[in-house]
């Protein structure tokens, strides 16, 4: 039975993505901030584990408890959007706050949890076409804009240095979705980006590997 970890599992995508690998056989471990949002994802067939993915203290924790686990698919859907982030209104601690979970706690997730990996070795991160710098038509968005450029940066870093692992790495753009975070007019349910973006996983092979791929498929521009 392959195993995949979800970081960041108690709603929206990363729900979805606990559903979805679930209903196809696969053990899944999904971690959660905050305890008392673990009762959707445990629902739906994960085991819970309770991982502040931006807090060091935290992130040692649940590598101790996932000693000797063997990791098909490590996929870091964690992440915030931030505040304050249009031109001429840019908060200082706050931009440096969601580039620290956005980008920067993938980093160290990843260096944390390489060992784990076997089998499939995929390690996968839920990005953003707004990280995109040639796609960047609208402006604004600061923050979340450069947070996940630089989480795109990471990826293709990971995907030099662990190459002689055979660890594929790869990040995830799912499109415009209807959660808390995109809104009630987005086009896409959770369930088709996760969909897709499961298609993708299941059909990466190690030339991939550092690619920052849309949901339906297509190879985006840096």
């Amino acid at each position: 039975m392959p195993t995949i970890l979800i970081l960041g599992a108690s709603r929206g995508l990363g729900l979805e993505f606990v559903r979805q690998y679930a209903a196809d056989g696969w053990r899944v471990l999904a971690t959660v901030r905050d305890p008392a949002k673990g009762r959707a994802p445990s629902e739906a067939g994960a085991e819970i584990y309770v991982c502040d993915v931006g807090d060091a203290a935290s992130v040692r924790r649940l590598v101790s408890a996932l000693a000797g686990v063997k990791l098909d698919v490590v996929l870091h859907n964690a992440g915030i959007y931030g505040e304050h982030q249009e031109f001429g209104s840019v908060d200082p601690e706050r931009f440096l706050e969601v580039v620290r979970i956005n980008a920067l706690a993938p980093l160290k997730l990843a260096e944390a949890l390489v060992d784990n990996l076997d089998g499939r070795k995929i390690f996968a991160a839920v990005s953003s076409l707004m990280g995109s710098v040639a796609e960047n038509s609208s402006g604004g968005s600061y923050a979340y804009r450069a947070a996940k450029a630089a989480l795109n940066m990471v990826i293709k870093g990971l995907a030099i240095d662990l190459k002689d692992r055979g660890v594929t790495t790869v990040a995830l753009s799912p499109g415009w979705v209807k959660t808390d975070m995109g809104g009630p007019s987005a086009p896409l349910s959770p369930a088709e980006a996760i969909a897709g973006m499961k298609a993708v996983l299941d059909g990466l092979k190690p030339a991939d590997s550092g690619a920052l791929i849309h949901y339906d498929g297509r190879r985006l521009p840096w």
